[in-house]
């Protein structure tokens, strides 16, 4: 399926690029997320009526993350969680921990932003968190989990 792309989207292609996707690609996702329509005659030329909108508002949404970006990169957060003898954790540190502990100190931040390769952290100590504000930035923020003993 032939789309357009409204904004730009990681290892595919720049706002306002026809690219071929596969079909459910663009039904479950692009589409419905509001990043691609269908190119069809119509839509193409819809766009190109909308392309310098859409590209203020990029623009826009570009310089609000590098804003952030620099505020929060390289950032120390803490949580502390409860460990066993061992220094293993009951439970995990996951992107809704970090999120909150990021909204303590100030900061909004969506959980789907957070890049956890790994998954959810289990040991005590400092790990190293890729943050993806937009397509173009990324940042690294320290989560240090600090252990509790239990009772």
């Amino acid at each position: 399926m032939q789309v357009i792309l409204l904004e730009k989207v990681v290892n595919l292609g720049a706002l306002g690029d026809v690219v071929k996707v596969k079909e459910g690609y663009a039904r479950n996702f692009l589409i419905p997320h509001g990043k691609a329509k269908r190119a069809t005659p119509e839509n193409l030329a819809a766009f190109e009526v909308r392309r310098g909108e859409l590209e203020t508002a990029q623009t826009e949404a570009l310089a609000k993350a590098q804003e952030l970006g620099s505020r929060i990169d390289g950032l120390t957060i803490q949580v502390t969680r409860k460990t066993g003898v061992d220094g293993r954790l009951f439970g995990s540190v996951t992107t809704h921990d970090m999120v909150e502990a990021l909204e303590a100190q100030g900061f909004s931040i969506e959980r789907s932003a957070i890049r956890l390769p790994e998954g959810p952290l289990k040991q005590v100590g400092d790990t190293s968190i890729a943050i993806g504000l937009h397509a173009d930035v990324v940042v690294h923020i320290t989560v240090s989990v600090l252990g509790e003993a239990a009772e």
